[in-house]
């Protein structure tokens, strides 16, 4: 692969975007199959566990993991951490349950290269990418996440 198709592989998608996910490997051993995601809201937040930022931030994901599952909003996590059995250490000693994935050629090439971390990506059920968040984020903001939950019908 040529520099000029390495730079449009790792540019980040901009609002609008289509996003498939593709099948993923959690970091505990759970598949997620291609199409896991289809038809659903999923938030997809990178982070590293070395970061502080993502250290102050990812409590705050922790906390929206019920009122999304309640909800239907899908939350998935990305490490850019060169070791798994890092990022394993990290979520036990902090007791996290939101999945963690591995970052995986498949994903740089729909998300890009990171350049900041934490860094959120909101993809709507239809697959367009709604909203880019670089940066940390406070915690009423990250639970404010919980608007791009399906409306209920109730």
């Amino acid at each position: 692969m040529g520099l000029a198709s390495q730079a449009v592989a790792q540019a980040e998608p901009v609002v609008g975007t289509n996003i498939v996910l593709p099948g993923l490997t959690l970091v505990d051993g759970r598949q997620l199959p291609a199409g896991h995601f289809h038809g659903k809201p999923v938030i997809v937040e990178y982070w590293a566990s070395w970061c502080p930022f993502c250290a102050r931030q990812n409590p705050y994901v922790q906390k929206l993991v019920p009122l999304a599952q309640k909800r239907g909003l899908e939350i998935l996590t990305v490490s850019i951490d060169q070791h798994e059995s890092a990022v394993k250490a990290y979520v036990q000693k902090h007791r996290y349950t939101f999945p963690v994935v591995m970052e995986t050629v498949a994903l740089r090439k729909l998300f890009g290269k990171r350049k900041v971390i934490p860094q959120i990506f909101v993809i709507k059920a239809d697959g367009k990418l709604a909203e880019v968040i670089p940066g940390e984020m406070f915690e009423e903001d990250v639970l404010d996440l919980i608007k791009y939950a399906p409306k209920s019908s109730g």
